[in-house]
């Protein structure tokens, strides 16, 4: 497995990593033994970046981390949690007295000392342009309870004021070959400031695996079923803000031009990884894995070789035809 830098932690990190929000809640039911299942797979090969978040099944992607390190501590990883989402979102909300409750909360989940990363969840963006809130995170790397802090964002506006604060170690942002936006200013920002780029929703909740039909039916309990207009949280986060139709119509075309020109052994899912990663400027990408195989198969795509221009030429006229008008001035 390819490694890459995160620069302002000098960690290195696979650059196919995993998401665990599934294994934590909202994708139908991962019962602990399939969760566990899915850890091993992806550590077996080669994944050392573990996403999660304090608000994961209210702390239980965490725990979930916690008993799969006490069982296997080799080999070294990197896990990144998120803060935030637990309280009501407001701006007043984020302050040092409720870090160090957050964090000390995710301490105590993950088992550890000091958290590896800790990212703000997407919270107002009235907080990016706070400087007493990156002052307190700044705190909290002094006093040891963090090696280093970043942001998740839904917006590139959000990831632009982000990056330009110093203490900033990464920004998480959705990129995928449905959500393209992020190429013209983000990615080449966070490499000129040495800022990581996590990658999440990569393959568009599903959507570019090419697997759903206009009938596929998900759980009551999958934010597939009741986020599809934004009900829970930014509708962004759900199939990357594509309405689910259009979006299937736009995955079988995805699928049959990976046929063509990237050949049938390889599948739309592990094409679409790729995609990600040979974006300039994306340290990770953290796509989740329900089970084993998926997490297996995922980590495989960083083997393939970087697609060619004439994959990516056409990856884009399909975004510009189809996806572009629905989501790029949106995010």
């Amino acid at each position: 497995m390819q490694t890459r830098e995160l620069a302002k932690l000098g960690r290195p990190v696979s650059v196919i990593g995993l998401g665990t929000w599934q294994l934590g809640a909202d994708w139908g039911s991962v019962d602990d033994d399939q969760a566990q299942a899915v850890l091993a797979a992806a550590l077996d090969s080669g994944v050392t970046f573990l996403d999660t978040a304090d608000v994961y099944g209210d702390g239980r992607s965490e725990q979930t981390i916690r008993a799969f390190g006490r069982a296997h501590p080799e080999p070294e990883r990197t896990v990144a949690t998120k803060m935030g989402r637990r309280v009501e979102q407001v701006p007043g909300a984020y302050t040092l007295e409720n870090f160090r409750a957050w964090t000390d909360r995710s301490r105590a989940n993950l088992g550890v000392d000091v958290l590896d990363l800790v990212q703000l969840h997407c919270p107002p963006t009235e907080v990016y342009s706070d400087d007493a809130v990156f002052d307190a995170l700044d705190t909290l790397v002094s006093e040891q309870r963090i090696l280093g802090y970043g942001v998740s964002v839904e917006t590139c506006a959000e990831a632009l004021t982000a990056i330009a604060r110093p203490g900033v170690a990464s920004v998480q942002i959705i990129l995928n070959a449905f959500r393209q936006k992020p190429l013209d200013e983000v990615l080449p920002a966070a490499a000129a400031a040495g800022v990581g780029i996590i990658a999440r929703v990569p393959l568009a909740s599903g959507l570019l695996s090419g697997k759903y039909r206009h009938d596929t039916v998900f759980a009551a309990d999958d934010h597939r079923s009741y986020n599809r207009t934004g009900a829970a949280f930014d509708v962004g986060e759900t199939f990357a803000g594509v309405d689910f139709d259009s979006g299937v119509d736009a995955a079988v075309e995805f699928a049959r031009l990976v046929g063509e020109l990237v050949g049938e052994q390889v599948s739309p899912a592990a094409a679409a990884l790729r995609w990600v990663i040979d974006q300039p400027g994306v340290t990770t990408v953290i796509p989740g894995a329900r089970t084993p195989a998926q997490a297996r198969a995922n980590a495989e795509a960083a083997a393939l070789p970087e697609l060619s221009a004439e994959t990516v030429a056409a990856i884009r006229s399909l975004y510009d035809r189809v996806i572009r008008p629905q989501v790029h001035h949106r995010w």
